[in-house]
Parts: C-alpha cells; sequence; structure tokens
C-alpha cells in the first residue's frame, strides 16, 4: 500500500497531472450540475401542466356549455402529452435538447401538430449539450493524453529511463504507475457523475454499467498512447500525433460519416409532411363536401350511419377533412421515421468500430434521450389522439350534446414507457 501512495504522492508533485485531474473534476462536476438543472427545469415544467389545464379547461367549458356543442369542445380545447425525463436523463441529455418534450395536441389533423417543431435533423445533435456524456466522450480523452502521453518518454528526456528499467520488477513499476493514472482519472470523472447519479434515483446496475464503460473508454485512449510510445519518440511528438488521433475519432470520422450516411439514407422532413398535411386539410374547403364524408366513411365506416349533413357548416365535416389530412401524409409519415430508424441503426452499428460513437449511443439509450426514446413518445402521442378522436366523435356523429360536465370524461395522457 505505502508504494502506491508513493507513486500517487509523485505524480500530483507534477503540476501538469495535478491540474489536469482538477479540471477534469470541476468539468465532470459542472456537467453533471448542469444536467441535473435542466432536468429539474423540465420536471417543473411538466408539474406546472396540470394547474394550466385545469384554468384552460374552465374557461372553455364555460363557453362550450352555452350550447353544448361537442364541435366548439373539441375544437378548441388542447390537451397536453409530455415525456417525462429518466432518472439518467441528466448525464447525456441527447435529443430533449433539440425536440420536444410537452406537445398540446387537439383533435384536429394531428401530423401538422407533431412536425410543425421538427425544424432540425432529429438524429443529428453533435455534439450536443454541455452533459457528463459530453465530458466523457470530447474531453476525457483528452486528459488521458496529457497523463499518459509522457509516461515513458517523460524519463526517458529526464535520463532515468534506463536506470528504472535495470530496476527488478520494471515492468510492474510502469503498470503502477500506469494504474495511478487511470485509477485517479477515472475517480476525477466519475465520482460526480456517481454522486448526480445518486441524487437523481439512477438503478445501481445503470449506475455500474456507465461506470464501467467510462472505465473502458479511458482505457482505450490509454492503450492508443502505449501504442503511440513504442514507437520511440518525445512526449512533444507523442502529445501531437495523439491529440492528431483525438481529432480525427472523435470530430472528423463521426462528423463525415453522418455525411455519408445522411446521403446514403436520404429522409424526407418533418416540416414538408406537416405542409402537405395542411395542403390536403385546405384543399377540403374546394370540394365536395359529399366527397370528403365518403372518403372518410370509407376508412371509418362505423360512423357511416351518421346523419346527413345540414345545409351549413358542421363540425363533423370539418373534423372529418382534418383526419382524411393526417391518412393522406400516413405513407409519407411510415417512410420517414423508417428513414430515420435506419439512420439511427446505422451509425449504431458504427459505434462498433469508433469507441465515442458508441459510448455516447449507449448513453442516450440507457438515459432514454436517443431517437427510439423520442419516436416512442410519438406513439404514445398518436395513441392519445386516437382516443381523443373516438371520443368527441361519439358525439359528433351521433349529434350528442356536449355539456360541462362532460370534459371530466375525455381522455387524459398516459405518460407511461
Amino acid at each position: 500500500m505505502a508504494i502506491w501512495l508513493h507513486e500517487t504522492r509523485l505524480l500530483l508533485r507534477s503540476r501538469m497531472a495535478a491540474i489536469a485531474l482538477v479540471l477534469l473534476a470541476v468539468l465532470s462536476t459542472a456537467a453533471v450540475v448542469a444536467g441535473m438543472v435542466e432536468m429539474a427545469r423540465q420536471r417543473a415544467a411538466i408539474t406546472a401542466i396540470a394547474a394550466a389545464q385545469a384554468e384552460d379547461i374552465g374557461a372553455i367549458a364555460t363557453y362550450v356549455d352555452r350550447e353544448k356543442d361537442a364541435g366548439s369542445a373539441a375544437y378548441y380545447s388542447f390537451h397536453p402529452t409530455w415525456d417525462a425525463p429518466a432518472p439518467l436523463a441528466f448525464a447525456a441529455i441527447g435529443m430533449r435538447d433539440v425536440a420536444p418534450y410537452i406537445l398540446r395536441v387537439r383533435a384536429l389533423g394531428l401530423e401538422a401538430q407533431i412536425y410543425d417543431g421538427d425544424t432540425f435533423n432529429a438524429e443529428l445533435a453533435l455534439p450536443g449539450r454541455f452533459d457528463f456524456a459530453f465530458v466523457l466522450v470530447f474531453l476525457a480523452p483528452l486528459f488521458a493524453i496529457a497523463l499518459f502521453h509522457d509516461l515513458k518518454s517523460g524519463e526517458r528526456e529526464a535520463g532515468r529511463a534506463r536506470m528504472l528499467d535495470a530496476l527488478p520488477g520494471a515492468r510492474r513499476l510502469w503498470l503502477r504507475r500506469g494504474l495511478v493514472r487511470f485509477a485517479l482519472l477515472l475517480v476525477a470523472l466519475t465520482v460526480p457523475f456517481v454522486v448526480g447519479a445518486i441524487l437523481s434515483g439512477v438503478a445501481i446496475g445503470a449506475l455500474l454499467l456507465i461506470v464501467t464503460v467510462a472505465a473502458g473508454y479511458l482505457l482505450f485512449w490509454i492503450g492508443l498512447s502505449a501504442l503511440i510510445s513504442r514507437l520511440g519518440h518525445g512526449s512533444t511528438a507523442n502529445a501531437a500525433t495523439l491529440a492528431g488521433l483525438w481529432l480525427v475519432l472523435v470530430l472528423v470520422i463521426p462528423t463525415l460519416a453522418n455525411v455519408v450516411i445522411n446521403r446514403a439514407i436520404p429522409v424526407d422532413e418533418g416540416a414538408k409532411i406537416a405542409l402537405a398535411q395542411r395542403e390536403n386539410v385546405h384543399h377540403a374547403w374546394e370540394i365536395p363536401r359529399e366527397e370528403t364524408m365518403r372518403r372518410f366513411y370509407a376508412r371509418n365506416p362505423e360512423w357511416a350511419d351518421s346523419s346527413p349533413l345540414p345545409a351549413g357548416f358542421h363540425y363533423k365535416w370539418y373534423f372529418a377533412f382534418h383526419q382524411n389530412g393526417d391518412d393522406s401524409v400516413a405513407a409519407r409519415v411510415q417512410a420517414y421515421r423508417a428513414g430515420l430508424e435506419q439512420r439511427a441503426a446505422t451509425a449504431n452499428a458504427l459505434g462498433w468500430l469508433l469507441p465515442s460513437i458508441g459510448v455516447q449511443a449507449l448513453l442516450t439509450r440507457l438515459a432514454h434521450t436517443d431517437l427510439a426514446a423520442q419516436l416512442a413518445y410519438q406513439d404514445r402521442i398518436r395513441d392519445f389522439h386516437r382516443r381523443l378522436r373516438q371520443f368527441y366523435y361519439g358525439y359528433l356523429f351521433r349529434d350528442r350534446p356536449f355539456a360541462k360536465a362532460d370534459f371530466a370524461r375525455s381522455p387524459t395522457f398516459d405518460s407511461a414507457r
């Protein structure tokens, strides 16, 4: 034990090593705190939904109760949906930084509502917000390089390498020095994460898995440093070579890979789907109402026995052509989703070759902040929207009055994953 303490003290006497370890700990702490603050802000926003929703519905119910018109209730009522962050989301914010986690929907056409905010490439969130995943993937390798690029070359330049190699157990000496540096790096990097994970209620299995992944990722860069050091160059040359490898492996190749994936797997933009849906909805004003209802009843025969449309405006025609608008872009929606999933699967497969991509993909998957989690949230929205439509259709197509008390019978969103 004494010899291990001696090696630790010897390392910490180096000002550069001490500063590097402290700086890594500070960055890791700042990233964890920033992630926890952001998740607390998002949870607070979700918690505030209930009060705001009750106030909105109260005002709408008072208005609707005058004429008891189900169409007005369906048209004016917004219904909240939300995607509560998982306990681990603070460590890898992922798509929660660019995709909506709260969406208020009406019983009108859904696709335009979902894709209105789709102004980004959902599968490309490089490098992402400053969080623990960012520190681990992008910054931790630089600190590993700083501590290991001169492990042997520094002693050689100081004229001590031959003497150390001549000592009994010289191999154990170099191994011990490497393990001390690795252990201190791992502690500086992961202790803030462990504290944050415990405070956030992360399961022990997920916590240990991420610490193991962090250790493995550091060992990859330490092994790379050892390989470069075996070339026999000086410390400065080692550092420059490793910095170049970091630039290529962490930034250049992943960025080029994303460009190649995007071109190889073309995907329509969500905003274009929203525009196409709106165009089909607006077109309904220009065609006979009977044609709209025929299309609607063909896909929804359970409402086909509804009474004929009156001479004036009726909300069941209005909601029918909104659903027709959704149906008209259903194939494009499926193709869009399939393209995104194919891009994500290709990028994840690349993660088996590039540790930087693989580690980031694993963290966002465990944190439920990746593309799969966002698509799952959209699936829950669509399921909720179907129940909303069926609820209001029961009044619209059966000409039933919608009173103030009926608002309490409307479906509620299920936020379960």
